[in-house]
C-alpha cells in the first residue's frame, strides 16, 4: 500500500505557521512539548492497563528515550506508551487543537479522572517541532493492535499516511533538524533543556548517541518529583539539595514548607526560605523564585501574582493539578485559580514562620534581621489581606536596647497613661538612639521603636486604626504629650521647682519663646516648649499634621521632594541654656543678643538632627561673638 497524501483541515496551514514561528519564545520548548506528549502516552497506557493488563504484557517498565544522530542530522524521541492506529493519526495529528488526551480524559470520569497524570490537553504542542525540523516522521503502533503507521509532513499544508513495520507499541518521533538547529543534536544541549523542564516527570528520560537500539542509554532526568513524596519519605539531606538545585544557593534551608493542598483545588508545595539574604533581594523588579510546575513539568518561573512581591525571598515549587494554562503553556490565564493558590500558599508560608518565631526566637531574629524589611512590604502593598498576621511577625530594635521587640509585646509594657505606641524613623539604629527626641521618653522610661528600614515610614501610614487599639505615632512629630505617662521613678513625676520658682520661670520662659519667634520669622513653623528633651536645650519637630523628617529627608535624597517643609522649634524649659536666655529676656535683653542666640538655637538643633547649616558664615560669626563674649 502506497503512503496516501492527506491536507490539514482548512485554514490549519496558517495555524501551524503560527505555532511553529510565534507561539513559543524559546526555541527548546518543542523538546518539553515532545517529551511531555510521551509521558501522557505512557501515562495513558499505564491507566488502561489496570482494566487491561494485557496491554502492556512484556513490557511494563515505561520510559522516553532520546537519540541524536549527527550524520544524517536527525533527532529522534521514542516512547512505549499507548501509540496511536490510522484514525488517531488522522484525527490528532491533521488537526490542530484536536488533543487526544483531551479526549481520552473527557471520557474519564470521578475520581479515574484525577488519577491521570495528563497535560498535553491542548493539541498544538506537538507542532512545535516544526521550530527546529524542517521534516517530521512519526511511526507508531498502538497498544493492542498489530499494525503499525508512518505519518510525515513538512508541515506546509500536506501530510502522508502510510502502513509500517514497527515490533512494538509506541510513537517514535524522527526530527530532521533545520541547518540553524544543529544544537539540539548535542547531549549536553539536550541534558540541559531536559533538566529545566523535564526532570521531574515520572518516566525516565534516557538519551542514546547514533542508533544504537541496544544501548540502555544514559538517564537524563531524575524522574522523581520530591514534592510529590510523602514528608515522612523525604530525607533533611534530600530537601537540602533539593533547595540547591532549585534555588541555585549555596546556603542551607532556614525553613522548608513542605505540603499538599487537597481539595477544590489541588496542588503541591516545596518552599524554602533562606538562611542568607539573596543578592537581587531588592533587584528593582521584585520578582519572586516560585517555579510552577503542572502535573510535573516546568511551566514557568515568572508567574506574576502566583507569590506576592514580599515573599520574594521564598524558593520552592508549586505543582498545580487544576491551573488553566493558555496554549502554549507559558502564560497563565486571568483566572481565580492563581489568585486563590497564591492566598493559600501566603498564608501557609506566613503559618510556618508565625510557629519558627514562637518556637525558637533566636533563630528568628536571624531570619527578620536578613528578611524583615521585605516582609514589612506587605503591610504596605496589601492592605488588610495579610494585615493582622505580618503585624504578628514584625519585629523592632527599641530603646530598650533589649533585642528584639515585637508589638504585643511593646503593648504589654506600656506604662501606666500611656495610649499610643512610641517610635522613630531613622536612618540607622545609633541615629535614633542618639536623637535628641527620645531623651524625655528615655526619662520617663517610655519605649521607642526604631523603624529605620525605608518602608516603615510607609507602612505605618496604613494603620489608621492603630495596633490594638492603639495609634501609632512618631516622637518627631507634635501631639507626644508625655505629662499623662507614669514612670516607673515617682520621683522624676515631680516637679523640681517651688510653685513660685514655676511661675516666675514660666513668665520668662513664654517671654523668651516671643522673643525666638519674632527673631526666626519666616525660619520656622513655630517656636514652644516641650517635655519630649531632657538633656538638649532644643530640637526640631514636625507638626502633627506635616511629613515625619526623615520621610522628608529620604524623599528630597531621592529627588522626589523639592523644598524643606517648615519645622517647629521646640524648647528645653529644663535646660541651663534657655534658662539662662529666659532670665536675660526678663531682665530687658533684646536686639542683636536674643537674634543671635535664637539663630544659634536653630542651628543647633539642625546640626543635632544631622541636616546643614544653610548659612555656615553667620553661624560662624554668631558663634565666635557668643565666645567672645563669655570669655
Amino acid at each position: 500500500m502506497t503512503a496516501e497524501t492527506r491536507s490539514f483541515q482548512a485554514e490549519v496551514s496558517k495555524l501551524l505557521k503560527i505555532v511553529a514561528n510565534a507561539l513559543y519564545s524559546e526555541r527548546e520548548v518543542f523538546l518539553r512539548e515532545l517529551i511531555s506528549n510521551a509521558a501522557d502516552a505512557c501515562d495513558k497506557l499505564r491507566f488502561l492497563s489496570i482494566s487491561n493488563p494485557d496491554l502492556t504484557s512484556g513490557d511494563s517498565t515505561f520510559a522516553v528515550r532520546l537519540s541524536a544522530d549527527k550524520d544524517a542530522k536527525t533527532l529522534t524521541i521514542a516512547d512505549n506508551g499507548v501509540g496511536m492506529n490510522e484514525t488517531e493519526l488522522d484525527e490528532n495529528l491533521g488537526t490542530i487543537a484536536r488533543s487526544g488526551t483531551s479526549a481520552f480524559v473527557d471520557e474519564l470520569t470521578g475520581d479515574a479522572k484525577k488519577d491521570v497524570g495528563l497535560i498535553g490537553q491542548f493539541g498544538v504542542g506537538f507542532y512545535s517541532a516544526f521550530m527546529v525540523a524542517d521534516q517530521v516522521e512519526v511511526l507508531t503502533r498502538k497498544a493492542g493492535e498489530d499494525k503499525a503507521w508512518l505519518w510525515k509532513s513538512d508541515g506546509l499544508g500536506e501530510y502522508t499516511v502510510e502502513p509500517a513495520e514497527k515490533a512494538t507499541r509506541g510513537t517514535v518521533i524522527t526530527l530532521h533538524l533545520k541547518d540553524d538547529a544543529s544544537e539540539f543534536l548535542e547531549k549536553s544541549r539536550l541534558q540541559q533543556i531536559v533538566r529545566t523542564y523535564s526532570d521531574h516527570i515520572p518516566f525516565p528520560v534516557t538519551f542514546i548517541a547514533g542508533e544504537a537500539a541496544d544501548d540502555a542509554g544514559e538517564t537524563l532526568n531524575k524522574a522523581s518529583a520530591l514534592w510529590t513524596r510523602a514528608k515522612s519519605d523525604v530525607s533533611e539531606s534530600d530537601y537540602k539539595e533539593f533547595y540547591h538545585h532549585v534555588g541555585h544557593a549555596f546556603d542551607d534551608p532556614w525553613l522548608t514548607v513542605h505540603w499538599k493542598a487537597e481539595g477544590r483545588i489541588e496542588y503541591h508545595a516545596l518552599l524554602f526560605v533562606p538562611t542568607q539574604r539573596p543578592f537581587d533581594l531588592f533587584n528593582p523588579e521584585r520578582r519572586h523564585h516560585v517555579k510552577l510546575y503542572v502535573k510535573r513539568v516546568f511551566i514557568t518561573d515568572n508567574v506574576e501574582g502566583l507569590v506576592p512581591s514580599w515573599l520574594r525571598f521564598v524558593k520552592g515549587v508549586i505543582d498545580c493539578q487544576d491551573l488553566p494554562l493558555n496554549v502554549s503553556r507559558e502564560m497563565l490565564q486571568k483566572n481565580p485559580v492563581v489568585a486563590s493558590v497564591s492566598q493559600a500558599v501566603t498564608k501557609r508560608i506566613l503559618s510556618e514562620l508565625t510557629k519558627k518565631a514562637e518556637k525558637d526566637p533566636e533563630a528568628y531574629a536571624e531570619f527578620w534581621k536578613a528578611f524583615g524589611a521585605v516582609l514589612k512590604e506587605g503591610l504596605y502593598s496589601d492592605g488588610m489581606e495579610h494585615r493582622d498576621a505580618l503585624l504578628a511577625l514584625a519585629r523592632f530594635r527599641s530603646s530598650t536596647g533589649e533585642g528584639l521587640v515585637g508589638l504585643s509585646e511593646y503593648v504589654g509594657r506600656m506604662k501606666e497613661g500611656q495610649e499610643a505606641i512610641y517610635y522613630i524613623a531613622a536612618e540607622t539604629e545609633e541615629a535614633a538612639a542618639a536623637s535628641p527626641q527620645l531623651e524625655g521618653f528615655r526619662k520617663k522610661g517610655v519605649e521607642v521603636l526604631y523603624l529605620t528600614d525605608p518602608i516603615d515610614e510607609f507602612w505605618v501610614q496604613m494603620l489608621y486604626d492603630g495596633y490594638d487599639g492603639k495609634p501609632l505615632k512618631s516622637i518627631t512629630r507634635g501631639g507626644a504629650d508625655l505629662k499623662s505617662i507614669k514612670s516607673a521613678d515617682a520621683e522624676s513625676d515631680k516637679p523640681a521647682d517651688t510653685d513660685a520658682d514655676k511661675s516666675t520661670d514660666q513668665g520668662a520662659i513664654s517671654a523668651l519663646v516671643a522673643s525666638v519667634k519674632l527673631s526666626l520669622g519666616d525660619l520656622v513653623k513655630d517656636v514652644r516648649t516641650t517635655d519630649r528633651l531632657a538633656d538638649s536645650p532644643v530640637c526640631l519637630i514636625a507638626d502633627e499634621g506635616d511629613m515625619d523628617m526623615n520621610l522628608e529627608r529620604m524623599l528630597r535624597q531621592h529627588k522626589q521632594l523639592d523644598q524643606a517643609a517648615k519645622r517647629v522649634l521646640e524648647l528645653n524649659p529644663e535646660h541651663d541654656l534657655i534658662r539662662t536666655l529666659a532670665e536675660r529676656v526678663k531682665s530687658g535683653a533684646s536686639g542683636p543678643t536674643i537674634d543671635d542666640a535664637a539663630h544659634l538655637l536653630l542651628d543647633q538643633a539642625r546640626i543635632l538632627e544631622g541636616e546643614p547649616i544653610p548659612d555656615t558664615k553667620a553661624f560662624t560669626r554668631r558663634l565666635s561673638a557668643v565666645m567672645a563674649k563669655g570669655l
